[in-house]
C-alpha cells in the first residue's frame, strides 16, 4: 500500500483560520459590549457593604461612589434621623436601601438613569403587622430576601433563618425578591402569616445531579454532564430507556433497530477501542452492561457523564463513559396513583426500491446474453410479487404502567408494574416484557435511614427466522407466493440453493424459536448521620438473572418447481427429512458492596468542602449450558414447554457444550470538592481498582482526575454586565480504565474444540490452544482533557455550553494475526493508541409570551474526530473487517473503508488502453483510479474511501404551550459517515436486483454509473466506492401534541390530578441520500462495522397514549 492520502475533509486550515478570526471578534465584542453597559445599572447590580453607625448621609455618599446611583434629598431630613448600620454582602441597591430606610420615616423612589429620591414617608394608612417565612423550593430558609410593599418605599428583608415581619396596609401586594430566584408577588388581603416559597429563577443551575457516589448541584459542576428527565424518557413508546436519548445529548451516538425487543448501540464521543465501546450503565448504584430490564416509566433521571473529573470515581469500569439511571421514589404527600398507557401502530414506511416482474426478466435477460447464455423459458412465471410486502406488516406496540406511591416524614413506598407487548414488523417477530418494582425507605430517627428495592423481569422473544430480511430482496418476484396450506411456490432453478422462498421461511419458522428470562435486581442499604458533617453509608446489591432458550428446525414444506423449457411442473419433497431440538441456558450472578463516608461543611469566609472515601467489591458469576439432537423420525410439538433435548432419542447424533467464568474486583475511592465563595471551585478524585481478569503482576491499578471552574458572574468586575447572567469557566484532566466486557482468563492459556481423527473405527475429538496467551495483558488505559464555558444570558432565557475534549485511549486490547508457524494464528494483547478529539455545543432558549403561552427551542451539535495513532512498537500492524472491506492502522479513523476509487465505466478499448488498469478490463466495467501514479492497477492502489462513524451528531427540539396544550417537534441526524451496501453486491449475482441496475452500461455512453449485467466479471466484485453511499440523514423524530385535564375530581385528596392524552408520531421522515431501510446501520464490532446486508427495518411509529394521576 502506498501514498494512502486521508483527506482533509474537515478542511484543518481553513477552519483553524476561521476559529482565529471567531476568537478575537468575540474577544472584541465582549469587551465593547462590557464598555457600552458599563454605566448601566439596574434594580439588580450587587454590591457589598458593611458600615457601623455612621450617618445615613454618609451611606448614601458611600453607595454613590460605588455605583451609578445619584441620590436627591433634603439635607434636613437626612441628617435628622439617627445612625445607621448595615452588613450586606453582594446585596442589590433597592435590598440595601430598604434595610437602611427601615427603621426611618423616609422612603425612596428610583426613577430613571438610576436617580434615587428619598423623601419623608406618605401620610399614614391603617396598618396590620404580618410576620412569615421564606424558603426554597426544598425547604431551606432564605437569607437576606427584599420584601417590599407595591407602589412604595416600604419593605424588610428576612433574618437567618428565612423569618420576616412588616407593618403593611391590609389590602397590600408583597413583592419578594431575591438573587436567583423568580420574583414573586402575593396579597396580603387580611392575612397575618404568610409560607412564601421561591422557585430558582435558573432551575438547570439550581438543579441537583446525580454524580458517582453522590450529588451535586450543577452549578457546582467542573465536568461534562448531561441531565435528561424521566418525563422526556416517557415520551416515546420505547421498551429501551435509552433508545429515547437519541438526539437529545451533545456527544451521544445513539444506532437503534426496528426488531423487537432489540437494544440499541451507544457510544458517548465516539469510538474508544477496537474491542469493547459500550459505556458502564448505574442504576441506582449497581453497576451494569445491560438495562433491558428496566421500565421506562419508572426513570426519574438519566445522567450521561462524558469528561474525566465526573467518571474517574467508577475507575477501571468507566473507560467509555458512563450512564447513571435514577429511579423513581415516593414523594412527600397522600398516597399517590398514577398510570400510564398508550398504544402505537408501526409500519415500514421507506422500502428498497426493487424491480418488478418485468424489469427482473428484462436485466436477467440482458445478463443471459452478455454471457452468451441461452435464455430462460419465463413462460411458466407469471406472477408478479412484492417480497417485501409479504414479510413485512403493520404491527402493533403496547406499554402500560401503573404505580402507587406514599410519603410521609417517616417513610415513604413506591409500588410501579408495567407490561410491554412489541410486534415486530417483520411477520411472526414478537416481545413481551412484565416488570415490578418496589421501593421503600425508613426513617429510623433524624440521623438513621435504611431502605432498599427490588425489582423483577420477565420476558418473552420469538425472534424472526435468520436471513428473512435479505430474502425478501433477494428471491425473483417471478414468483408465485403458494398454492395452498403448507404448499408453496419454490424459485426458480437459477436461484433454488441460493433462496428459499421468504413467505415459506417465515412461516415455516413461526414460533419455533422461543427465548424467555427473568432477572431480579435489589439492594439494601443503611445511613448514618453524626457529628454533624459526617455521613456514613453501606449498600449491598444483587443481580440474578436466568436465560433461557428453547427451539426446533421444523421439517420443510413441500414445494411446487415451476416448468423451466423441457422439464414440466413438479412437486419437490426434502430427499432426508430431519427436525432438531435445541436448547441454551444461561445463569448470571453479580453481587456488589459500596461502603462511604461522606464529609461536607461549610466554612466561614465563604469556604465548602465536601469529601468523600469509598470501598467497593464487585463479583460476576455465569454459567452456560447448550445442546441439540437430531431426529429424523421426530414430529415436533406446537407446545414450547415440550421442546428439550429429552425427546429426541439418545441414540441420535447430539452436541453439548457448556462454559463458566468468574471474576471479582476491589476499589477504593475518594473526592474532594471544594468551592470559595460559589466562584472557584476544585475537584480531585482518586480511584484504585483491582481485578482477578488479569495475571497477578498486572491486576491493580490507579486512576484520578482533577477538574477547576471558575463562575466568572460572581466576581464584582462583572456585575455591571447585566446582560450575563451566569458564565463558568471550566477544565478536567483524568484518566480511567477500560475493562468492562472484557473476557475473563486471557492472559492464560485455553483450548477450543478442533478437528477429529479416526483411527480404526473409533473417532477422537481433538483440541487446540485458542489463542497465543500474553502474560503482561491489561486494561486499556483513558487519559482525557476537557475544557469548556456554560452561560445564561438575558434572564437567562439562553442557556449555552460549549465543550472541548481530547481523549486518547492507550494500550488498546486487540486480536492480531500471527504467522501460521506460530502453530496458532490469533494473539490478544495491548498495542497502540486511539484518539477522540472533538467539541460539543448546547444550546437552549425558553421564554413566555403572556401569561398563557410558552415555547422553547432547543439543540445540540457535536463533532468528533477519531484517528488511530499508533498500532504496535516500530509496526504497523494492519486490523481487517468483514472481508477486507474494512481497515484499521495507523494515521487513520478506526475501521475505515479500504479500497479502489472509481471514475466511471469504461466505453471502450481505446479508452481501456489510454489508462492504468486490470489486465481482464473490458467495456462496461468500472474504471479504477490509479491512486499512487505509478502508472499501474494493482492493490497499492487502494486507498482511504470514508469512515462508517459520523464525524457530526446533532438534534434539536421545539416544544410549545399554550394553556393546557402543548406540542413539541424533535430532528437528529447524523453527517459524515458512509455506508457499505453489501446487500447490492448480490445482485450482481442471480439474485433479484435493484432499480438502480436498470441502468446497466449495454453498450457504448449507455451508462456510466452502472457496470455491465455479467457475473464474470469478476473485477466489478472489488471493493471500492462503488459500494458506498452517503450515511448522513436529517430525520424528524418525533411529533408529539397534548391535553391536559387539570383540578380532576378523581379521588377525596388535595393533590394535583390529572389527565393527559396525546398523539404523537416517531421516525415519521428521514431525509437521505442512503437508499436502504434506514441508514442507521450496524456499529457493534468498530474493525467491521458500517455493513448494510439489508438491516432490520426501523419503522415508523404513531402513538396514542394517556397519563393519568390523581
Amino acid at each position: 500500500m502506498k501514498n494512502i492520502i486521508e483527506p482533509d475533509i474537515l478542511g484543518r486550515r481553513q477552519i483553524l483560520k476561521a476559529l482565529l478570526f471567531m476568537k478575537f471578534t468575540l474577544l472584541f465584542l465582549f469587551l465593547g459590549i462590557c464598555q457600552s453597559y458599563g454605566k448601566v445599572y439596574s434594580q439588580n447590580t450587587t454590591l457589598s457593604l458593611h458600615l457601623q453607625n455612621v450617618p445615613l448621609n454618609k451611606a448614601l455618599t458611600i453607595i454613590e461612589r460605588k455605583t451609578n446611583y445619584r441620590f436627591l434629598y433634603n439635607n434636613a431630613e437626612v441628617r435628622a434621623t439617627q445612625n445607621v448600620s448595615i452588613q450586606a454582602d453582594k446585596a442589590t441597591v433597592p435590598n440595601i436601601l430598604t434595610q437602611l430606610l427601615a427603621k426611618t420615616r423616609l422612603s425612596y423612589s428610583i426613577l430613571q438613569n438610576n436617580l434615587v429620591v428619598i423623601a419623608p414617608q406618605p401620610a399614614a394608612v391603617d396598618l396590620q403587622k404580618i410576620s412569615g417565612k421564606v424558603t426554597d423550593s426544598t425547604g431551606n430558609p432564605l437569607i437576606g430576601v427584599t420584601i417590599t410593599v407595591k407602589g412604595t418605599s416600604m419593605g424588610t428583608v428576612t433574618d437567618a433563618n428565612g423569618n420576616f415581619s412588616l407593618e403593611v396596609p391590609e389590602n397590600a401586594i408583597l413583592q419578594i425578591s431575591y438573587i436567583g430566584y423568580s420574583t414573586k408577588e402575593v396579597t396580603v388581603d387580611g392575612k397575618t402569616t404568610f409560607d412564601i416559597v421561591l422557585s430558582s429563577a435558573s432551575t438547570s443551575l439550581n438543579q441537583v445531579v446525580v454524580i458517582g457516589y453522590g450529588t451535586q448541584k450543577k452549578v457546582d459542576l467542573t465536568g461534562s454532564i448531561a441531565v435528561i428527565p424521566g418525563s422526556e424518557v416517557a415520551k416515546m413508546p420505547n421498551t429501551n430507556p435509552v433508545a429515547s436519548l437519541q438526539g437529545k445529548v451533545a456527544g451521544l451516538t445513539i444506532v437503534n433497530s426496528g426488531q423487537a425487543g432489540a437494544s440499541p448501540t451507544v457510544r458517548i464521543r465516539g469510538v474508544n477501542s477496537t474491542s469493547n465501546s459500550d459505556p458502564l450503565y448505574v442504576v441506582d448504584g449497581i453497576l451494569q452492561t445491560n438495562i433491558d430490564y428496566l421500565n421506562p416509566a419508572d426513570i426519574a433521571s438519566i445522567e450521561v457523564l462524558k469528561d474525566p473529573s465526573s467518571i474517574a470515581i467508577y475507575g477501571l469500569q468507566g473507560g467509555n463513559g458512563v450512564i447513571i439511571i435514577t429511579t423513581k421514589q415516593a414523594k412527600p404527600g397522600q398516597t399517590r396513583i398514577s398510570f400510564q398507557s398508550n398504544i402505537s401502530l408501526q409500519e415500514v414506511n421507506h422500502k428498497i426500491k426493487l424491480v418488478d416482474a418485468a424489469g427482473f426478466k428484462k436485466l436477467y435477460a440482458e445478463q443471459l446474453a452478455n454471457i452468451n447464455a441461452a435464455p430462460f423459458d419465463f413462460s411458466n412465471y407469471m406472477a408478479n410479487t412484492d417480497w417485501q410486502n409479504q414479510v413485512y406488516r403493520p404491527a402493533l406496540l403496547s406499554n402500560n404502567n401503573i404505580s402507587i406511591s406514599n410519603a410521609t416524614n417517616k417513610s415513604s413506598t413506591l409500588f410501579s408494574i408495567g407490561y410491554s407487548n412489541q410486534q415486530g414488523v417483520a411477520k411472526y417477530d414478537q416481545y413481551n416484557k412484565y416488570s415490578a418494582r418496589l421501593h421503600e425507605e425508613l426513617n429510623v430517627s433524624d440521623h438513621v435511614s435504611i431502605g432498599g428495592e427490588v425489582t423483577g423481569f420477565h420476558y418473552t422473544q420469538n425472534p424472526p427466522p435468520g436471513n428473512v430480511e435479505q430474502g425478501a430482496l433477494w428471491a425473483a418476484p417471478i414468483v408465485p407466493v403458494k398454492a395452498g396450506p403448507g404448499l408453496y411456490y419454490a424459485m426458480p432453478s437459477f436461484q433454488r440453493s441460493q433462496v428459499q422462498n421468504p413467505a415459506a421461511l417465515i412461516a415455516q419458522n413461526d414460533g419455533n424459536t422461543l427465548n424467555n428470562g427473568y432477572r431480579a435486581t435489589g439492594d439494601i442499604y443503611a445511613q448514618i448521620k453524626f457529628l454533624k458533617y459526617f455521613t456514613w453509608k453501606s449498600t449491598f446489591y444483587t443481580d440474578l438473572s436466568f436465560n433461557e432458550s428453547r427451539g426446533y428446525s421444523p421439517l420443510p414444506f413441500h414445494y411446487i418447481n415451476l416448468g423451466e423449457g423441457n422439464r414440466s411442473t413438479d412437486t419437490s419433497y426434502a430427499i432426508n427429512p430431519h427436525t432438531s431440538v435445541n436448547q441454551t441456558m444461561q445463569n448470571y450472578r453479580t453481587f456488589q458492596q459500596d461502603h462511604t463516608l461522606t464529609y461536607s461543611r461549610d466554612f466561614s469566609g465563604g469556604n465548602h468542602v465536601t469529601a468523600m472515601a469509598g470501598f467497593s467489591t464487585l463479583y460476576h458469576y455465569n454459567v452456560n449450558q447448550n445442546g441439540n439432537r437430531t431426529d429424523t423420525t421426530l414430529n415436533i410439538p406446537d407446545d414450547p414447554t415440550l421442546w428439550y433435548l429429552s425427546i429426541a432419542q439418545q441414540s441420535n447424533p447430539g452436541t453439548f457444550g457448556g462454559s463458566a467464568a468468574e471474576d471479582a474486583s476491589m476499589s477504593f475511592m475518594g473526592r474532594i470538592n471544594y468551592s470559595y465563595q460559589s466562584k472557584y471551585l476544585l475537584n480531585v478524585t482518586y480511584r484504585r481498582d483491582g481485578t482477578s481478569k488479569f495475571s497477578p503482576k498486572h491486576q491493580w491499578g490507579n486512576f484520578g482526575s482533577v477538574g477547576a471552574g471558575w463562575i466568572i458572574t460572581q466576581e464584582n468586575f462583572m456585575q455591571p454586565v447585566n446582560w450575563l447572567n451566569f458564565l463558568k469557566l471550566k477544565a478536567s484532566w483524568g484518566t480511567v480504565g477500560n475493562g468492562l466486557n472484557i473476557g475473563n482468563y486471557l492472559s492464560y492459556p485455553a483450548l477450543n474444540n478442533s478437528n477429529v481423527g479416526v483411527f480404526g473405527q473409533n473417532v477422537y475429538p481433538s483440541v487446540a490452544p485458542a489463542y497465543v496467551p500474553d502474560p503482561d495483558l491489561h486494561w486499556e488505559t483513558v487519559e482525557g482533557k476537557d475544557a469548556g464555558f456554560e452561560a445564561q444570558v438575558f434572564d437567562s432565557r439562553l442557556e449555552l455550553n460549549v465543550d472541548f475534549y481530547d481523549r486518547k485511549t492507550h494500550d488498546i486490547l486487540t486480536m492480531i494475526t500471527l504467522p501460521g508457524a506460530s502453530g496458532n494464528s490469533n494473539y490478544f494483547t495491548n498495542l497502540g493508541t486511539i484518539d477522540n478529539r472533538g467539541i460539543e455545543i448546547t444550546a437552549g432558549w425558553s421564554d413566555k409570551l403572556g401569561s398563557d403561552f410558552t415555547y422553547s427551542v432547543n439543540g445540540n451539535l457535536s463533532i468528533n474526530k477519531n484517528k488511530v495513532v499508533s498500532i504496535g512498537n516500530n509496526i504497523n500492524f494492519q486490523i481487517l473487517g468483514n472481508g477486507g472491506v474494512n481497515m484499521t492502522q495507523s494515521g487513520y479513523s478506526i475501521g475505515y473503508f479500504y479500497g479502489y476509487e472509481t471514475a466511471g465505466i469504461y466505453q471502450s478499448v481505446p479508452q481501456i488502453n489510454k489508462t492504468p488498469h486490470l489486465a481482464t478490463a473490458q467495456p462496461g466495467d468500472l474504471i479504477y483510479k490509479d491512486v499512487n501514479g505509478d502508472g499501474k492497477l494493482n492493490q497499492d492502489d487502494r486507498t482511504y474511501l470514508g469512515t462508517p462513524f459520523p464525524k457530526y451528531n446533532f438534534g434539536g427540539s421545539v416544544t410549545l404551550g399554550y394553556k393546557d396544550f402543548d406540542f413539541e417537534v424533535d430532528v437528529q441526524g447524523v453527517a459524515g459517515n458512509k455506508i457499505y451496501k453489501q446487500r447490492s453486491t448480490y445482485t450482481f449475482a442471480s439474485l433479484n436486483y435493484e432499480v438502480s441496475r436498470l441502468n446497466a452500461w449495454h453498450g457504448y455512453n449507455t451508462s456510466n454509473t452502472q457496470p455491465i449485467l455479467d457475473i464474470t466479471r469478476s473485477e466489478n466484485y472489488l471493493f471500492s466506492d462503488y459500494w458506498l453511499e452517503s450515511g448522513s440523514y436529517v430525520r424528524l423524530r418525533t411529533v408529539q401534541v397534548g391535553y391536559t385535564f387539570n383540578n380532576l375530581h378523581l379521588s377525596k385528596g388535595e393533590g394535583s390530578q390529572s389527565l393527559r392524552l396525546y398523539l404523537s408520531g416517531q421516525n415519521i421522515y428521514t431525509l437521505t441520500k442512503a437508499t436502504g431501510y434506514s441508514p442507521e446501520v450496524p456499529v457493534v464490532n468498530p474493525i467491521a462495522a458500517g455493513a448494510d446486508n439489508g438491516v432490520y427495518p426501523l419503522p415508523a411509529i404513531y402513538t396514542f397514549g394517556l397519563n393519568l394521576s390523581f
